[in-house]
């Protein structure tokens, strides 16, 4: 990484682009366990002696501690920095994967993932990150979230392959000892090359007034959407729910839906990494996309097109005709999770992105951990994936409505103070 210029020469910079670089693999670490646990769920299942719901449990367990994680790490990183908060969940990572690898049993196996893969671990590379990344660009800032976000999804396109084929050679135990080992390691060292503050945090009107309100974008008010601060918070809180319940049932379950067709956990996994390679193609389009239309809009685009393709899973349950709805929901809904990123940077104070951010994102991993839990006990009463997959688009409409209506307010508050201008 190239020699850190003054901060105020830092936005939109060259050392900035290597910085997200550096964001883009650290989120590739931090958060594999998200996508390993669905490939080893099948297995777990059968190791254990637990039915769906139960197997699911880790999972569930896992993302809400994670979302929690979110919330306070980004607080965490708004006084102290980001680097801070990236060592300590290396440590986590490490520890979560080795203790999950040697449990004896399927709690020991879920207080691993949601107290450290989840709470500090997973938590110290999501929410702080997309947070840390909107802080350090203007121009392109839809961009760089997309990448930053991006890394989540470059975890579940590298490591469902990975840790299959570690499940069949070695075993799902020394699958995961080896990737603790791997994922702490990396994580460890990379958060080193993290240290400098975010130029929009360390800028203040006294010392650079020009370049201080360059730094604040001009939709950041008081007033987000013309609702009070905590009003549009809890708004997108509930659209995060509400997505993410949506958007996880195809994610966890993929695998066990092949299984149960009799395509086999192999195929199912090829799913899941084909799922998520193209949400980054998803995130990178969407990031380009929030740069032109921005956050809120793009959120309603995600959202609409996310539950289309859940519709087109329930006609067809061939073999190919499930790779291709699983590469079209990637597509479709890749966008979503780092639109709600730059909706808080345009709209709210961004001295406050990082606890913003991570009450968000908490949200949405609520969500992952709600829908995943959910989706396992439907089967379990049904028998079926068809009402899991209905209970998804009723969820999806939700987070319609409101990012329809918010963007109504926009939209009406725009012409209102054209009229008063013009007045």
């Amino acid at each position: 990484m190239p020699s850190t210029p003054a901060s105020a020469d830092l936005i939109d910079s060259r050392y900035a682009a290597w910085r997200l670089l550096t964001t883009l693999v650290l989120v590739t670490l931090g958060n594999s366990s998200m996508y390993v646990v669905s490939v080893v769920l099948p297995t777990v299942q059968a190791e254990f002696g637990v039915n769906r719901a139960d197997a699911s449990l880790p999972y569930t367990f896992m993302m809400i501690c994670l979302g929690l994680g979110g919330l306070w790490t980004g607080k965490w990183a708004d006084r102290y920095g980001i680097t801070p908060v990236l060592q300590v969940g290396s440590v986590a990572v490490c520890a979560g994967f080795v203790l999950a690898g040697m449990s004896g049993s399927i709690w020991t196996f879920g207080l691993a993932h949601g107290l450290l893969l989840g709470l500090l671990g997973g938590a110290s590379t999501f929410a702080p990150l997309m947070a840390d990344t909107s802080l350090w660009w203007n121009k392109r800032r839809g961009m760089a979230v997309a990448i930053c976000a991006s890394g989540n999804y470059v975890a579940g396109t590298f490591w469902p392959p990975v840790a299959q084929w570690g499940i069949e050679t070695i075993g799902w135990r020394h699958t995961y000892i080896g990737m603790g080992l791997v994922c702490g390691a990396g994580m460890a060292l990379l958060s080193l090359r993290m240290r400098q503050r975010p130029p929009m945090v360390v800028l203040t009107p006294a010392a650079s007034p020009e370049r201080a309100l360059q730094s604040v974008p001009i939709a950041a008010t008081a007033r987000p959407f013309g609702l009070s601060l905590n009003h549009a918070q809890w708004l997108l809180c509930v659209s995060g729910v509400a997505c993410c319940v949506a958007m996880s049932m195809p994610q966890v379950h993929i695998v066990a839906y092949c299984t149960d067709l009799g395509f086999g956990a192999a195929r199912g996994a090829e799913m899941l990494s084909l799922m998520l390679g193209c949400g980054i193609v998803s995130r990178l389009a969407s990031g380009w996309i929030c740069d032109h239309i921005g956050g809120i809009r793009t959120l309603l685009l995600g959202a609409s097109l996310q539950g289309l393709a859940l519709l087109l899973f329930l006609p067809f349950d061939g073999l190919v005709p499930l790779y291709l709805i699983s590469a079209m929901f990637g597509l479709f809904q890749g966008g979503i999770v780092p639109s709600y990123a730059i909706i808080v940077r345009e709209h709210f104070p961004p001295q406050e992105a990082g606890a913003r951010v991570g009450a968000v994102i908490m949200a949405t991993l609520v969500g992952m951990a709600l829908g995943g839990w959910m989706s396992g006990k439907v089967f379990d009463l049904t028998g079926s994936y068809q009402a899991a997959f209905l209970n998804g688009i009723a969820w999806n409409l939700v987070t319609v409505s409101i990012a329809a209506w918010l963007y109504w307010r926009v939209v009406r508050n725009k012409r209102q103070a054209a009229l008063a201008n013009s007045a």
